[in-house]
């Protein structure tokens, strides 16, 4: 029996959205099911703004970074009368299932809406901040890792040319792993992140000391921190002061901020999105709601919307994933 589609792209955008919105497109009319893409997450639906989706609409979006669909915060979730309006608007325009392409914030309006709603939800976890539980990276993690990773390789070129020390501030909201990741992949001397931070005063004593033994010893031109976002009760200008005064050796912070969500997806998003993509419609398909699907060891998972919240597991696995490269943790 054919069936009616909403799909949203919902809080920070991550590259390889499009991806997903062309898998779930394309799939959904291999059943003629029909697709209604809503404009601006939640705020679509609650609004009724929508866009009829087919192959003619997502060709060559694969390769696109954003989403065409817009995203957007929507405090009205927030309040009661927020899942009401989408709940109206689904029923309104005969909606059998929701798709809400996004991340913890997004799939817990998924959860609100399952209370009031009778039909097929599905998630699909994009966020560059990879903190969903239930998949082993989520949309658009690997693209933020590669502009990361390109940004530091150029702010490194400036450390080695005046030997300073460069504190470098990654995205990642509560999560370590795109500070992880980027600090492995470029080689730099030390990671900031709060699953590895047991004692805050003690961790930046041994930071300093490394640091100065690092450049008292001449193991390096430059000295190279990643940082993920509120790792620490201060901000990353304030730890380049204090190694400053610590070292003596000019020390500056760089802040990537929103950069890391743009540009175009590398392969493993675009792949990712698309595997999700087909999931979410086969799930569908399969009359299966309220949970999200991903990918944990190449293979397609279903994890319930409840169990997908980050939580402390994500401490051991960050730190074995350091361990396994001897990084610093000190």
């Amino acid at each position: 029996m054919s069936k009616k589609i909403a799909l949203i792209t919902s809080g920070g955008d991550a590259p390889g959205m499009n991806a997903a919105i062309r898998a779930v497109t394309l799939q959904a009319e291999k059943y003629q099911y029909q697709v209604l893409g809503f404009i601006g997450g939640y705020n679509g639906l609650i609004d009724n703004h929508f866009i009829t989706l087919d192959c003619h609409k997502v060709d060559d979006i694969i390769r696109k970074g954003g989403t065409i669909l817009k995203s957007a915060r929507c405090p009205e979730m927030l309040e009661s009368h927020g899942p009401k309006s989408v709940v109206e608007t689904l029923d309104n325009n005969n909606i059998d299932a929701l798709i809400v392409i996004g991340g913890d914030g997004s799939f817990k309006g998924c959860l609100a809406i399952s209370e009031l709603w009778q039909g097929n939800i599905i998630g699909i976890p994009g966020t560059i901040d990879n903190d969903i539980n239930g998949t082993d990276q989520t949309i658009g993690f690997w693209t933020a890792v590669e502009t990361a990773l390109d940004s530091i390789d150029k702010i490194r070129d400036t450390a080695n040319a005046f030997e300073r020390i460069f504190i470098v501030e990654v995205m990642g909201r509560n999560c370590g792993f795109l500070a992880v990741e980027s600090a492995i992949g470029s080689g730099a001397e030390h990671i900031v992140c709060k699953e590895i931070i047991e004692d805050e005063v003690q961790f930046i004593d041994n930071l300093l000391v490394n640091i100065n033994k690092a450049i008292r010893n001449h193991r390096t031109d430059s000295y190279i921190i990643v940082m993920a976002e509120n790792s620490l009760s201060f901000s990353a200008h304030d730890l380049s002061k204090k190694i400053e005064r610590y070292t003596g050796v000019d020390s500056k912070a760089a802040i990537l901020g929103y950069i890391q969500r743009g540009g175009s997806p590398v392969a493993p998003d675009r792949v990712l999105a698309t595997q999700l993509g087909v999931a979410a419609v086969e799930a569908i398909k399969e009359n299966k709601s309220n949970i999200m699907v991903g990918m944990l060891n190449n293979t397609a998972t279903e994890t319930a919307f409840s169990a997908t919240s980050y939580s402390n597991t994500y401490n051991q696995k960050i730190i074995r994933r350091l361990n396994q490269l001897n990084f610093n943790l000190d």
